[in-house]
C-alpha cells in the first residue's frame, strides 16, 4: 500500500476492526429498551435459519441487537464532536451489551454521563480516537519514507476499537517490520475480490417479459464489451427523476468505462435453463473508493423491480424499512445467488483497504461468508439496508463448510468487505432505496 492509503484512511475518518465470534443467545443486561416491531413474525423463513445457524440468536434478539446498533451510530456522531478528548468508538460485544469507550480526557466526565444516560455501558480504554487517528497519519509519514518494496506492502489500515490499536492488512503478513510506535499493531491478511461468476452464454433473446418481480439478491446477468458476468442484485430503489433502479456492485459492470452511455452494459435476468429478458443497463458504476453500480431498469421491466423485497433467489422477501449505518458488533445478513443468506456480525467501520488494484474506502467488513457469484448482493441489519457485497478473502472456495475449515486451520474467518448503502446515496443525490 502507498502512502494515499493511510492517508485516507485518516480523511474518511476513524474505522474500528473486531474479530468476533457468533453473538450468544443469552440475555441482554443493557438498559436499553430497543422498541422492536413485529417485524420478527415477517422474517422469511430461510433468513430466520440463517440467523439462527450463524448468530445463535433468535429473530426478536436478532431485530433488537440491530436496533440497539443504530442507536449506538448515532450516540457516536454526536459523541464524535462533543468530547473529542475522550470519545473511543462504540461497539456491541458478544452478548449484544452496546459499549461505549472513553480515555481519559477534559470532557470525559460529561461524555460518561451521556453516555450513560442513553443506557450505554462505558468501558475505560488508554487512547481516544483522535489519538489513534493520530497514530494513522504517523503511519502515513512513515510509508512515504519506505523503499517501495516495503511501502507497498501495507493495503489498509483501520482503527481497532475493542483492543483500542490499529490493525493493517497486508499480502504478506510475516515480511512486514513494523517500526517502534506500531509495535502494539496487529497485522492481517488483506482481501481479495468477491468476484462475479464469469459466464459466456449470456446472450440477449427475444421473449414475453416474465411477471415475477425481481427483487435484492436475485441473480442477473451482465454484459459488456463481449464479457459476461453473473452477480447478484442488490437494493431496488429510485433515482432522482423517480425512476426505477437497482443498486448493486461497480464491478459486476464488464464495461464501467461505458457505463451511462449507448455502449453501456446491459443487464438479464436469469431464468432456469439460461437467460432471460434484458431488464436495463448500468447508468452509473463506480469501483475505485466506493464499489456500486446503479442499474436503470428498461421500460419494461420497470415493474420488475417497484419492490422493496430481498430474499434468496425465488423465496419468501424480507421487506426493507429503511437504511442503516454499520456499528462494530451489530448483527448482519448478506444474500446472494450462490450462498443465499449467510449471517455474522460486523467487524470494521470506516476501512479502507486495497483489493486488487482498486482501494475500497468509507468499507466495512463482516464476518460472513460470500462466494463468487454474490457479488453485488444485499447486507441488511434487521430489515434496515445496510451495504452491498464487494470483495470476501473466501470467494475462490466451492462452499462456505470448506471455507470455514480452512480459514479456520489458518487461524482466520471468513470476511466480507462492503460499501454502505448511505455512501452510495450521499454520493448520488436523489437516489433512494426502495422501503415500500
Amino acid at each position: 500500500m502507498r502512502s494515499s492509503i493511510a492517508r485516507r484512511a485518516a480523511v474518511f475518518g476513524s474505522a474500528a476492526l473486531l474479530l468476533l465470534g457468533p453473538v450468544a443467545a443469552s440475555a441482554q443486561a443493557d438498559p436499553v429498551e430497543p422498541g422492536v416491531s413485529d417485524q420478527a413474525a415477517k422474517l422469511p423463513a430461510e433468513l430466520i435459519d440463517a440467523i439462527q445457524r450463524d448468530l445463535s440468536l433468535s429473530p426478536d434478539q436478532y431485530l433488537e441487537h440491530s436496533e440497539l446498533g443504530q442507536k449506538l451510530a448515532e450516540f457516536a456522531k454526536i459523541a464524535r464532536i462533543q468530547f473529542p478528548d475522550a470519545f473511543a468508538g462504540t461497539w456491541l460485544d458478544n452478548a449484544g451489551t452496546p459499549i461505549v469507550g472513553l480515555a481519559d480526557g477534559a470532557d470525559k466526565d460529561a461524555a460518561v454521563a451521556a453516555a450513560e444516560k442513553a443506557g450505554f455501558q462505558v468501558k475505560d480504554v488508554a487512547q481516544s480516537e483522535s489519538s489513534l487517528q493520530a497514530q494513522v497519519k504517523s503511519l502515513d509519514g512513515w510509508l512515504d519514507t519506505q523503499p517501495p518494496a516495503v511501502a507497498d506492502l501495507v493495503r489498509g489500515v483501520a482503527i481497532d476499537i475493542v483492543n483500542n490499536d490499529l490493525v493493517l492488512r497486508a499480502d504478506n503478513v510475516g515480511g512486514l517490520q513494523l517500526p517502534d510506535f506500531l509495535k502494539g499493531a496487529r497485522v492481517v491478511q488483506s482481501p481479495a475480490t468477491a468476484a462475479p461468476l464469469p459466464s459466456t452464454d449470456l446472450t440477449p433473446i427475444a421473449e414475453p417479459l416474465p411477471a415475477d418481480a425481481l427483487l435484492g439478491g436475485d441473480a442477473y446477468g451482465s454484459l459488456g464489451g463481449g464479457v459476461g458476468l453473473r452477480c447478484s442484485l442488490g437494493f431496488n430503489g429510485t433515482d432522482s427523476s423517480g425512476g426505477p433502479v437497482n443498486i448493486t456492485a461497480g464491478h459486476c459492470d464488464p464495461n464501467r468505462d461505458a457505463a451511462g452511455t449507448s455502449e453501456a452494459s446491459e443487464a438479464f435476468s436469469l431464468v432456469p435453463g439460461g437467460t432471460g429478458p434484458r431488464i436495463g443497463t448500468f447508468a452509473k458504476t463506480s469501483l475505485d473508493i466506493h464499489d456500486y453500480s446503479i442499474i436503470r431498469a428498461d421500460d419494461s421491466a420497470a415493474h420488475r423491480f417497484e419492490n422493496n423485497g430481498v430474499r434468496v433467489p425465488g423465496a419468501a422477501p424480507v421487506a426493507i424499512t429503511g437504511t442503516a449505518d454499520p456499528i462494530v458488533g451489530a448483527p448482519v445478513c448478506k444474500s446472494g445467488l450462490t450462498t443465499g443468506f449467510t449471517c455474522g456480525v460486523v467487524t470494521s467501520v470506516a476501512q479502507t483497504v486495497s483489493v486488487g488494484e482498486r482501494t475500497l474506502a468509507d468499507s466495512f467488513s463482516t464476518s460472513m461468508c460470500a462466494l463468487q457469484g454474490d457479488s453485488g448482493g444485499t447486507i441488511v441489519t434487521g430489515t434496515l439496508a445496510l451495504g452491498i457485497s464487494s470483495a470476501s478473502n473466501v470467494g475462490q472456495y466451492p462452499i462456505c463448510q470448506v471455507a470455514d475449515v480452512v480459514t479456520f486451520v489458518l487461524g482466520e474467518s471468513p470476511e466480507l468487505f462492503a460499501t454502505p448503502i448511505n455512501e452510495v446515496l450521499a454520493e448520488n443525490p436523489g437516489l433512494r432505496v426502495r422501503t415500500s
